[in-house]
């Protein structure tokens, strides 16, 4: 999707969150980075890095999954004019389908709990495809999983100094009817925690974009351009239109 938006004249920058893929440390299990800093520090400095390249241009956010989770963390928010949420919900599991959270609660508590024992940090193997995690962000998704609330008992501790009221720039959320985790429930409680934010919830099958599956990851994938299309038309708007 980043070449198909910059090839449509947007200036793009993709970046890796501290502790993972390109950004991860050598020794991982002596990690201290916690769940908020993605948000607090790495999406502050993302926002910071486009306003240095491109002076005076206007900056939008297209977010996937836990991209959605941190903006108000982010010290420098207001300087992005809209929002659009690609396969955002929180991660209660009880807001997931049904026949996901047997293989959440095995993540949790089988492979998780056996992965910090062994190794200090969350490794890929054992049916876990996403990049190694550090261990008290682990643990701090782990329990924020378990809550309907989510984070948001943690706004006056963890999550302090927090502005999720004060988000104000335009969200529209794309869901996919066969994502098990970010579901319409999941994804209107996450909507919640920006009460002051115009927003909208745009619910597609995989017949609308023409492909056979999305899922969580997929919407990324090749052949998604129907997807990327309604994207770039909304991010590209210059209005408060939700």
């Amino acid at each position: 999707m980043a070449t198909y938006l910059a090839e449509r004249g947007a200036l793009v920058l993709t970046y890796d969150y501290r502790g993972i893929a390109q950004s991860r440390s050598e020794d991982l299990a002596q990690s201290k980075i916690e769940y908020p800093d993605w948000g607090r520090y790495d999406m502050v400095a993302a926002v910071e890095s486009l306003a240095k390249a491109a002076p005076g241009l206007r900056k939008t956010h297209l977010a996937h999954s836990v991209g959605g989770h941190f903006l108000g963390v982010m010290s420098n928010h207001q300087e992005i004019d809209r929002h659009a949420f690609i396969s955002v919900g929180t991660g209660y599991f009880g807001g997931h389908h049904l026949r996901n959270r047997a293989l959440e609660f095995y993540f949790w508590w089988g492979l998780g709990t056996y992965a910090l024992l062994r190794w200090g940090y969350i490794k890929p193997v054992g049916g876990w495809q996403g990049e190694a995690l550090p261990p008290r962000l682990f643990r701090t998704w782990r329990k924020w999983s378990h809550r309907k609330s989510y984070f948001q008992p943690d706004y006056h501790t963890l999550l302090k100094p927090q502005h999720y009221s004060e988000v104000t720039a335009p969200i529209r959320s794309w869901i996919f009817s066969d994502d098990p985790i970010a579901t319409p429930i999941a994804a209107h409680d996450l909507l919640d925690c920006y009460p002051n934010a115009p927003q909208s919830v745009q619910l597609r099958t995989p017949q609308d974009i023409g492909v056979r599956r999305i899922g969580h990851e997929g919407a990324f994938r090749p052949g998604r351009k129907a997807l990327w299309a309604e994207c770039w038309d909304w991010l590209s708007q210059d209005d408060t239109t939700p």
